[in-house]
């Protein structure tokens, strides 16, 4: 029981930690809304922000589901935790570099796009696999095949559903907090390496990874 629940958990988890993240978008939507002086344009930012952080999940997903009818489930969990591993110990010694692309003045179209890229360049995708195949049920071979195939397909769309309502309810109460209790201010005195975090996170992943694999 409690195994098969490790995986959503684990989803909800990783929601959490993304929205929590300020490089996945809260600190973007929360600047627009102190630039225009309306609390509004926060939450309005914060939607198309949680849909491109989902396209960038649902995406990791599909390659799941693809790649459990090419190959095996013990070298799609091996292939996972040497990419995991590879992009980690990356991030690790360049966690300061971001992908640039948008201004201050952008709507929700570039937001949508802006984090969508934004969850792929830092392989927030790429963190769940692990979570994914667990959702999906696989059990080795080529389970994604017929009946098995749909069902691990619906199970993880509604993994991503999970992952980024966790994450938008994240986002914005951190939002809030900062825009009424706290203000920028804080941040610039309490601000915590959350990039160095996320490569330790990437790493992590890799592991428990290659530990499913054995």
């Amino acid at each position: 029981m409690l195994a098969g629940l490790a995986p959503w958990l684990a989803m909800l988890g990783f929601g959490a930690f993304h929205g929590l993240n300020p490089g996945m978008g809260w600190l973007f939507a929360l600047s627009l809304g102190l630039q225009q002086q309306r609390e509004r344009v926060i939450w309005l930012a914060l939607l198309p922000i949680a849909a491109g952080h989902a396209l960038a999940i649902a995406c990791s997903a599909a390659l799941v589901l693809l790649g459990s009818q090419l190959i095996s489930l013990a070298a799609l969990q091996w292939l996972t935790a040497g990419t995991l591993l590879l992009f980690g110990i990356y991030k690790l010694f360049n966690y300061y570099r971001h992908p640039r692309w948008v201004g201050m003045k952008v709507g929700l179209r570039d937001l949508f796009l802006w984090s969508f890229l934004m969850a792929t360049a830092h392989g927030a995708g790429l963190m769940v696999v692990p979570a994914l195949i667990g959702v999906a049920g696989l059990d080795g071979g080529h389970a994604a095949h017929g009946g098995h195939g749909m069902h691990g397909g619906s199970s993880m769309l509604l993994a991503v559903v999970m992952h980024t309502g966790a994450m938008l309810l994240v986002m914005g109460a951190t939002a809030w907090v900062v825009y009424r209790k706290l203000g920028l201010a804080i941040l610039r005195q309490h601000w915590i390496n959350f990039d160095l975090i996320w490569a330790v996170a990437l790493l992590a992943a890799a592991a428990i990874a290659a530990v499913l694999a054995m």
